[in-house]
């Protein structure tokens, strides 16, 4: 496996090691960006590391491309992608951050027939 492909799937499983810790009513949605290492080792089929295995769910002789599929499963039934304050813990808006939206006045000078 190429070691760029390598270091991008350790991040994203240190990463998860946390998400998983968050119950799971509090936590994020997977952040997006771990689609891109899940694909880089799709077609990988050298086995991951036990402890990998064991926080995928899977048995300890997986191959990255056993945990890739359950990595993108993750993303199955996402709507929108994670906010970066929201990882790996959805984020508790209070009353006094929520703001009101005024309509602005368009600007159709750029348009003048």
């Amino acid at each position: 496996m190429h070691q760029a492909a390598s270091l991008q799937f350790e991040r994203m499983m240190d990463e998860l090691v946390l998400w998983h810790a968050v119950p799971e009513d509090e936590r994020s949605t997977a952040p997006a960006w771990w689609w891109g290492p899940a694909m880089a080792v799709l077609d990988t089929h050298e086995p991951m590391r036990q402890a990998w295995c064991s926080e995928l769910g899977l048995s300890q002789d997986s191959s990255f491309a056993e945990g890739a599929h359950v990595l993108l499963a993750l993303f199955a039934k996402q709507t929108s992608p994670t906010w970066p304050d929201d990882f790996p813990r959805k984020v508790q808006i209070k009353e006094d951050d929520v703001r009101e939206l005024h309509p602005q006045p368009s600007d159709d000078s750029a348009f003048q027939a």
